[in-house]
This record gives structure tokens, C-alpha cells and sequence, in this order.
């Protein structure tokens, strides 16, 4: 079971890569809302690492349910998966998932501030793996598979805000945090939409946003929720580091250029590539302002 767990996380959930995601994903949250509300004297502990490895362990359920919701999908379209090519069992995921659900569960009980919101986030994980019980109705349509499913990273965000709100006795609702509730929202949207984008000639019998509405069209809808998003990012800086907006802008500019250039040759490139190097490029930034915050203060 080990050597089959040890394919299963090479190849579909890199443990310590998603490990250390689930840490950044925490922290670059928590410290972008505490420094825009002023806070520069922070105790970080036990708290933050249980918090850090529930977004790691709520991401991992939601690998597994994805991929035993597919796999009647898989073994027709993607048989050298782990599952559907019978190299990992459903139990072995199923075990370690719950295994690793109850160690979030156990270390949310004693130590975290905000238990009503982990449950409000697990619930919505449970929904999502039962297609909220209209599996006939959302699983055939791209769109609303979008619509239902994509508002999870909100739930992740509210999770993190509210322990952060709660442990430094903060406003709950500001521009700062209505603006974080967005943070990471829609660079899982575009990526979720622009992995599903592709050439005419890479189309196949797997749907694809592309083949549903067009690659000019999904292009363009990526493209707009791109400068919606780093919007968001912008006004979260605003206060902290103004050289940080410029790179902002440099970049965005590039993505655009990128989804300009797709659009008149899809064939020179896949997209979602170059969607994953600006993405992160612009978390990197994130993480950059408030590393350079803390060191030396406010920049502009």
C-alpha cells in the first residue's frame, strides 16, 4: 500500500509540494491582512502550522474526490492514471484521505479559533464531492461545474480570515478583507477554464471550454478575469509596496500580450502554460511585499 500511496502522491499530489503550498496559501492571507489593518507584531505558532496543514489536507480531499468522481472518465480518456490504470486502488487513497481529514479535524478542535468556519469549509468540500446530490444535472456542463465547484478557494480564504480577524480581534468585513475573499479566487478560475482551453486540432473527446464556446471566446473571458484579478492584488499592495504594483503591471501586461498572441495562432503554444508562469510569477510577488514589508517597512 505504501509503494501504491507513493505513486499516487508523485504523481497526482506531490506531497511536499502541496505541503509547502498549503503554507503559502496561509500565510500570504494572514500576513496580507494583518499588515493592511497595521498589526506588525505577530505571534506565529502552533496555530498557524494547524491552519497551514488544513488547507494542505482540505486541497488532498478534494484530489481524491475529484479523482473518484472521474473515473469512469478516466479509464476511457486518461488510462495511465494512477487509478484507472490499476496501479493505486480506490482504498488506498480513500484510507490515507481519512486519515488525514481526522488529524485536520482533531488539531482544529484544540487549537483553532474559528471552528464554526472549518466546518462551514469541510461542508462545502462534501457538497462538492457529491456534485451537491445533481450529479446527472452538473457533471455534463462545464459552466456548471464552474459555477458550483470554483467558490471553493472562497471557503479556503474564509477560513484563514476568520482565524486571523479572530486572533487579533479585527474588523470582519473592510475593503481589505472583502478584497482577500478574492485572493487566489481567480487565479484558480483562470487556470481551471485555460487548462481546459485548447487548439483546434488538440481538441478530442474530453469537453473543453474551447470546444463548447470557442477558443477566441474562453480566451478573451480568461483574459478579462486576469485584469479583474490583478485589480484585487493591486489594491492589497497598495498600502505595503507601490514598486510592487509597476512589476504588477509589467506583468499583466505581458499575460495580455499572451492571450493577444493565442488567440490570433493557437497552435504556437498552450495557454494554460503560460497562465501557470504568470501565476506564478504574480504569488511570488506577493510573497516578495510582504517579505520586503517586514524587513524594511513600506516602499513608496
Amino acid at each position: 500500500m505504501l509503494k501504491r500511496l507513493h505513486i499516487y502522491f508523485k504523481e497526482r499530489y506531490p506531497f511536499l509540494a502541496r505541503l509547502i503550498l498549503g503554507c503559502i496559501v496561509f500565510l500570504e492571507i494572514h500576513f496580507i491582512i494583518l499588515l493592511n489593518y497595521g498589526v506588525t507584531s505577530f505571534q506565529i505558532g502552533i496555530q498557524e502550522a494547524v491552519g497551514a496543514y488544513t488547507v494542505f489536507a482540505f486541497l488532498f480531499w478534494l484530489r481524491v474526490a475529484d479523482d473518484l468522481k472521474d473515473y469512469e472518465t478516466d479509464l476511457r480518456l486518461f488510462p495511465d492514471r494512477p487509478l484507472p490504470s490499476g496501479r493505486v486502488y480506490k482504498k488506498d487513497i480513500v484510507i490515507i484521505c481519512i486519515i488525514m481529514e481526522l488529524i485536520a479535524v482533531v488539531l482544529n478542535l484544540i487549537f483553532m479559533n474559528n471552528i464554526l468556519f472549518f466546518c462551514i469549509l469541510y461542508a462545502y468540500g462534501y457538497l462538492m464531492s457529491k456534485w451537491f446530490f445533481k450529479k446527472k444535472v452538473i457533471q455534463p456542463s462545464l459552466p456548471l461545474a464552474l459555477v458550483t465547484h470554483n467558490p471553493v478557494q472562497m471557503f479556503v480564504n474564509v477560513y484563514i480570515i476568520s482565524f486571523t480577524v479572530i486572533k487579533y480581534d479585527l474588523e470582519p468585513v473592510s475593503l481589505i478583507t472583502i478584497m482577500t475573499l478574492w485572493t487566489l479566487y481567480f487565479p484558480a478560475i483562470i487556470w481551471e477554464v485555460s487548462r481546459k482551453i485548447k487548439a483546434p486540432k488538440d481538441e478530442n473527446d474530453y469537453t473543453t471550454y474551447s470546444k463548447l464556446f470557442g477558443y477566441k471566446k474562453s480566451t478573451k473571458f480568461v483574459m478579462i478575469m486576469t485584469l479583474v484579478d490583478i485589480v484585487t492584488n493591486m489594491i492589497l499592495v497598495f498600502n505595503l509596496n507601490k514598486f510592487t504594483i509597476v512589476l504588477f503591471v509589467l506583468l499583466v501586461s505581458w499575460m495580455v500580450w499572451k492571450f493577444v498572441s493565442f488567440i490570433k495562432d493557437p497552435e504556437q503554444f498552450a495557454i494554460v502554460q503560460k497562465v501557470e508562469i504568470y501565476t506564478y510569477i504574480q504569488e511570488s510577488l506577493m510573497l516578495l511585499t510582504i517579505v520586503v514589508f517586514l524587513l524594511v517597512g513600506r516602499i513608496g
